[in-house]
């Protein structure tokens, strides 16, 4: 199936975005919640009001029922081939006394990987593009991408899934992508006690024009047509940070789609310093909605003009 390809669920209007990874459940205390990295992104541009489809795997199971009414409700469709025989992914999650979680995963099967044809977007991230059995089938399937379609890319390092291998894999693949986005956790995974200035410095030799490293309450750093931005995080109360960095990167996508800033990017249009600035804020007051509630849940549009309007 190519990724343009009619599914279940989803907007009215044919599909522009794709992603592809994991979706999953979440277990926290005992109760199933849907997650994994690249569906929360979907559903956050969903949200957004982006015509999005997910390249995923699901079972035919409890979990997988849970998954499919959250994205139909958030508007995602779901590729044709994303249900399988195999059982629903799942990660139990345990947070810590300031809500930050960690995960044990139950992986079972493979995720299917379409081709990227009439796409304006196409991300991935995470245990779908980095694990064997993904890894390499996502990077063939970006690096023969549409030339006219913006790739983004969010590694979300899991090396207890990934191995160590996840290293050359992430550079490899950011090769091929224009946005990519890390927390200062995989960055420090990557390239062990090296500065976040150093570690923006190497995705830019790789060919991405538009870096950004995530640092929680201390806000993000990026790296444009090599040029340093850094931007303050706003000021929330946190309730958990589940789904934290996805929204920011959907929030960083969304930006970049509203005011045509993808385009320049693919095609080597200069990157103004107020587009940059606008395209952090957005992803910065989306993640800072996020953590201000339980579990990985995303700003609608309206939510999110709202906090961007309260700021400007």
């Amino acid at each position: 199936m190519t990724a343009d390809t009619p599914a279940t669920g989803g907007h009215d209007a044919q599909p522009t975005i794709a992603v592809i990874g994991e979706a999953l459940v979440d277990i926290v205390a005992g109760v199933a919640h849907p997650g994994g990295s690249p569906m929360n992104v979907a559903v956050g541009l969903a949200r957004l009001g982006e015509p999005t489809i997910l390249h995923t795997l699901i079972g035919a199971d409890e979990h997988g029922e849970l998954i499919r009414a959250h994205l139909t409700a958030a508007g995602v469709a779901l590729g044709a081939e994303s249900v399988g025989g195999s059982r629903t992914w799942s990660a139990w999650a345990t947070l810590d006394d300031a809500g930050s979680a960690t995960y044990d995963f139950d992986l079972d099967g493979h995720i299917p990987v379409p081709e990227l044809q009439g796409l304006r977007l196409v991300h991935t991230g995470s245990i779908g593009a980095l694990r064997d059995g993904e890894a390499d089938r996502v990077r063939t399937a970006f690096a023969g991408a549409d030339g006219e379609t913006m790739l983004s890319f969010d590694p979300n390092i899991r090396a207890a899934v990934m191995g160590e291998q996840a290293r050359e894999r992430t550079f490899a693949l950011a090769a091929s992508c224009q946005v990519v986005k890390l927390s200062d956790e995989d960055a420090q995974w990557l390239r062990p006690d090296a500065p976040l200035e150093d570690v923006l410095a190497e995705f830019a030799a790789a060919g991405v024009r538009f870096a950004v490293i995530t640092r929680g309450a201390r806000g993000c750093i990026a790296r444009v047509d090599d040029v340093v931005h850094h931007r303050a995080a706003r000021a929330t109360t946190v309730a958990d940070t589940i789904g934290a960095g996805d929204a920011f990167m959907s929030g960083l996508l969304f930006g970049l789609l509203r005011d045509r800033t993808d385009r320049a990017l693919v095609t080597g249009a200069p990157i103004t310093a107020d587009a940059v600035a606008a395209a952090l804020d957005c992803a910065l007051a989306s993640a800072a909605i996020t953590v201000s509630r339980t579990g990985a849940n995303p700003p609608s549009a309206a939510e999110l003009t709202a906090a961007l309007d309260a700021r400007n």
